[in-house]
């Protein structure tokens, strides 16, 4: 796939323009391990910097898929530069690693990192770290994008590279740590406009290196760590801070709707502090990231005798979020015959206007609500099917009116942009039941009239009942 013979290029030994015009000419090739939402924006970035990329992957259905150009992604920019990469020679996937990396210069690992009852699950980035330490060769290059505990790219990749290859980091090979920081359904455009690309190498070699390859890619410029251990950290740290302030969120939101005020009022006037950055309150947090990143951390803190209380109260609160949802559904409905009631839960994204379920708050409110006698059905615009839900005995369906139809009540667990434009009175009338009961986890809705529905928003003091609003923050 590259003009330049693999054997004859050494990239410790290239300058960095001769770097960045191989990179922009194609004549550097890269394998990409992780074919999943960040793995293939990646791919896209390093296409379109210009060079040829072989994309790895053990799922043998998703590669089929992806050779034969269908590539499923949120991101546009994805699908098209992968087609037309396709098309061109530039772009190929693979399952056969091994032969991905002899034919490459640079190993760019961006598999997922798990997180189980034993702590984090390091299988899948064992299993791409062995096949490249077996096929590398002088000269080569790895990069590591997966976010992981501080220490492990130099105390576990590092000696497992140098012991199967035979070869020393820094100085046969670089060792590069470089940490994705994207949302995916604009991770191109974070790549390459919105972040700084931080980068990390285990000596000055790779380092330098790294500031090579990225610089020509990352428009907000580079951000050189001191180590490996320092990218780790503060990648992680970016997700823990999250979690931590929606926890607050979530926390003062419950004080709020207690109070009969609109939280995203208050929460919109102390952010006009400068040091005010509170988060939103919701229905709980989901995704890749945000859940794992305070376990791993606790994880390590535990191996190095420091307790981190504030990051696991507050991964608790976020995790019981979810229950929290339940209650005011439970609370509205008090008194009532919940007997064969029926509950239409709204998203079952774990974040709005993307096609993600991972980990989404969505699962527990369900099964809580199935666990509780309620027939439930799940409404989300992107995602086609579910086999948690199925496993669930929960339908998910992409009709609205299909899943509010006969409900006793709705729960708008998600975000997307299509339920900002929901009222009350619409719901009560795709409904047809009377008394309609309305919990607004993401507190989303516009609320003028209520048509005999009762509505709470997670964060409002709103509620409306017989027709009138009531509270402070109504709107």
């Amino acid at each position: 796939m590259s003009e330049t013979p693999l054997g004859d290029v050494n990239l410790l030994e290239l300058t960095k323009e001769q770097v960045g015009e191989a990179l922009r000419t194609g004549r550097l090739t890269i394998a990409v391990f992780g074919l999943g939402g960040v793995g293939l924006a990646v791919a896209s970035v390093w296409l379109r910097a210009g060079a040829r990329v072989i994309g790895v992957d053990v799922d043998e259905a998703k590669v089929k898929r992806i050779a034969s150009g269908d590539v499923s992604h949120p991101e546009r920019v994805v699908v098209e530069t992968i087609g037309d990469s396709l098309r061109r020679g530039f772009f190929r996937a693979s399952t056969d690693g091994a032969a991905a990396v002899r034919s490459s210069h640079v190993a760019d690992i961006v598999v997922p990192l798990l997180y189980g009852p034993g702590g984090p699950d390091f299988g899948a980035l064992d299993s791409a770290v062995t096949t490249v330490g077996k096929n590398m060769r002088r000269g080569y290059a790895v990069v590591v994008e997966t976010s992981l505990p501080p220490l492990t790219t130099e105390e576990r990749v590092r000696p497992m590279l140098e012991e199967l290859s035979g070869l020393r980091a820094d100085a046969d090979f670089a060792l590069i740590y470089s940490p994705e920081r994207v949302l995916v359904g604009r991770a191109v455009e974070d790549i390459e406009v919105r972040y700084p690309k931080v980068v990390a190498g285990v000596g000055p070699r790779s380092l330098a290196l790294a500031e090579a390859l990225y610089s020509g890619i990352a428009r907000a410029g580079i951000l050189k760590a001191s180590s490996p251990r320092v990218a780790e950290f503060a990648k992680l740290a970016e997700g823990v801070y999250r979690d931590v302030n929606i926890a607050l969120a979530n926390e003062l939101a419950r004080l709020a709707r207690a109070l009969g005020v609109d939280f995203t009022e208050v929460a919109g006037i102390a952010n006009t502090q400068p040091y005010s950055h509170i988060h939103r309150p919701g229905a709980g947090v989901g995704g890749h990231c945000i859940p794992v990143y305070p376990k791993l951390l606790s994880w390590l803190g535990c191996l190095r005798g420091v307790s981190l209380e504030l990051v696991e109260h507050a991964r608790l609160i976020n995790e019981l979020q979810p229950l929290e949802v339940v209650g005011l559904l439970l609370r509205e409905l008090s008194g009532r015959a919940r007997k064969r009631a029926k509950v239409a839960v709204l998203g079952l994204a774990y974040r709005g206007n993307v096609p993600i379920p991972t980990l989404s708050p969505t699962y527990r409110i369900a099964g809580e609500l199935a666990r509780l006698g309620f027939e439930v059905i799940v409404h989300d615009p992107l995602i086609g099917g579910d086999p948690q839900l199925e496993s669930m005995g929960v339908r998910l369906v992409s009709d609205l009116a299909e899943a509010v139809r006969g409900s006793d009540a709705v729960v708008v667990a998600t975000d997307h942009e299509v339920y900002r434009s929901l009222d009350p009175c619409g719901l009560a009338k795709l409904s047809s039941r009377p008394g309609l009961v309305i919990v607004d986890a993401r507190d989303v809705m516009a609320v003028t009239e209520c048509c005999d529905t009762t509505y709470v928003g997670v964060g409002r003091g709103v509620k409306c009942g017989g027709g009138r609003l009531s509270g402070s923050g109504a709107r």
